[in-house]
């Protein structure tokens, strides 16, 4: 498995072709942040961008080609002189530079995209190499939409690319079309056709227009391919491209069967992952794998139960290997009894046989009416009385300023009652709202909270809608989540933040264990 032959080299184009999804336009800003998070991830080739797009993409190219030192970093042309300088202006002063050149090869792009023969785009693909390699040593050409082009031009014209100069030969199958056994045969043609195949790195670009990409990826490196083009999250044109997080971790879980891998550091992955939704907005689905919420969680009592005597009975990867904290048991009307002791305990509660099916039995019924029983649920069911009323830190008043007007800052004061009806106030600034009102809350229970992710949304419809806000927060190396509602969502988001801090406090707090008896 660790043969150098078989290592696949990593070729993001989250910041190319990802960027061209429609709503995950970069600033300049932005695309370098990611480049580092990519480079930090240990991804091979960093696709910056396409710099005769726009002046914007390339001020966002040559800055990551000056900063970003540990990757190759790769931009894309068309097989047009123009092009191809602006490509060379953008790399100067890049490390490891690459130039990507492409032309489309099937009869149908041919046809009526390009308005060439057969002859005229090998000779422009020729071209292309030519001047490319006048700039770098590493030059990669694409034959675009690959897979509806003839076998035999496509081994023609990789054969005149490489003897032209490229050193890697990329067959991207540009709309999705192909099947895992169609690409793994045609990458395997290529490799007995195309004069001095030996010398070239295969490459697989798939999109995800029939869910196939990361199948077909795959399949390509069963048929050669030593490099795959794909995206974080999966982001790009129409459906998407491959999904890194995935190729990367079926490599990993099936190293023996696929004899391959990478030099990803799959703990960055959920990390890298998360960036890119902040950057982007675009949020990632919870059933997405790997570095979906729901990746590693488990409502059905059967695997609870499984997961309680070994995780492997329900899981093939650790979320820790890819940059989740733990695995997650969600509480709801599928858990069983095993599941609820255990997550009573992990909030300390020591509950004696009785006094556990008792608590199963309001739990069951509590969660016929709930999608999902939150800890703070777990705990009124246990103390026997609401949610509301449980010891801890109740909101008595809060303002907030937005600090709109001009060279004015968001500021947020909070009035809060502890459980001995004491009133504190407390008040501070932060870089937005919300973020101004959490540091008035953390100064006002003395709690700092690490949040990893926040919500709003709405739970009824109309002008007078109610907005749920949740908050997932780390605690001395635990998850909590923790949920607020009201018709302000600025109230709602500091009930959140306060059902976790009421919790982390009552969990420090030994004698509320006597409320078990």
């Amino acid at each position: 498995m660790n043969d150098p032959a078989a290592r696949v080299r990593i070729f993001d184009t989250s910041l190319r072709d990802g960027e061209q999804s429609p709503g995950c336009s970069m600033t300049a800003p932005q695309k370098l942040r990611f480049a580092h998070a990519l480079a930090e991830l240990g991804v091979d080739v960093i696709e910056a961008g396409f710099p005769a797009s726009s002046e914007a993409d390339m001020d966002a190219v040559r800055s990551i080609a000056r900063e970003v030192r540990n990757a190759t970093v790769a931009t894309l042309a068309r097989c047009h002189t123009g092009d191809i300088d602006a490509c060379a202006r953008a790399l100067e002063g890049a490390v490891h530079p690459r130039i990507h050149v492409f032309i489309s090869t099937s009869p149908l792009h041919r046809e009526h995209k390009l308005g060439l023969s057969r002859e005229q785009v090998l000779e422009r693909a020729v071209m292309g190499v030519e001047r490319a390699r006048r700039y770098v040593d590493d030059v990669e050409f694409s034959a675009e939409d690959a897979l509806r082009t003839e076998p035999e031009f496509l081994a023609e014209i990789c054969s005149a690319a490489l003897a032209s100069g490229a050193r890697t030969l990329n067959i991207p199958d540009t709309v999705g079309y192909t099947t895992p056994s169609e690409i793994r045969a045609l990458f395997e043609y290529l490799r007995a056709n195309v004069a001095r195949a030996d010398e070239a790195v295969f490459s697989a670009h798939c999109h995800n227009d029939l869910g196939l990409a990361v199948a077909n990826s795959l399949a390509a490196i069963e048929g050669g391919a030593r490099q795959v083009e794909c995206t974080i999250n999966g982001i790009g044109e129409r459906a998407g491209n491959c999904a890194l997080e995935e190729l990367v971790m079926a490599l990993r879980v099936r190293g023996e069967y696929y004899d391959a891998h990478t030099r990803i550091d799959t703990r960055r992955l959920v990390p890298t992952s998360r960036l890119l939704s902040r950057i982007t907005g675009m949020a990632v689905q919870r059933n997405k794998a790997v570095v979906g919420q729901n990746a590693f969680a488990h409502e059905s009592g059967i695997h609870q139960h499984g997961m309680l005597k070994h995780r492997g009975t329900y899981e093939i990867m650790r979320p820790e290997d890819v940059g989740w904290a733990q695995s997650q048991m969600v509480m709801g009307r599928h858990s069983g009894r095993a599941a609820l002791s255990d997550r009573l305990q992990a909030l300390g509660f020591a509950l004696d046989e009785a006094k556990l099916n008792s608590v199963f039995a309001s739990f069951k019924a509590l969660a016929e009416k709930k999608r999902e029983v939150f800890d703070a649920d777990l705990e009124a069911l246990v103390l026997g009385t609401d949610a509301r009323a449980v010891r801890g830190h109740r909101l008595a008043r809060l303002h907030v300023s937005t600090g709109v007007a001009q060279d004015s800052l968001p500021t947020a004061s909070v009035q809060l009652v502890d459980a001995d009806g004491n009133t504190v106030s407390e008040a501070a600034v932060g870089d937005g709202p919300v973020h101004a009102l959490f540091a008035a809350l953390a100064r006002a229970t003395g709690l700092n909270l690490d949040i990893e992710s926040y919500q709003v949304s709405s739970v009824t419809t109309g002008d007078d809608a109610q907005g749920q806000a949740s908050i997932t927060a780390r605690v001395d190396g635990i998850e909590l989540t923790g949920s607020g509602t009201s018709t302000d969502i600025l109230e709602a988001s500091a009930l959140a933040w306060l059902d976790i801090a009421n919790r982390v406090q009552r969990t420090r707090q030994p004698q509320r264990l006597a409320a078990t008896a």
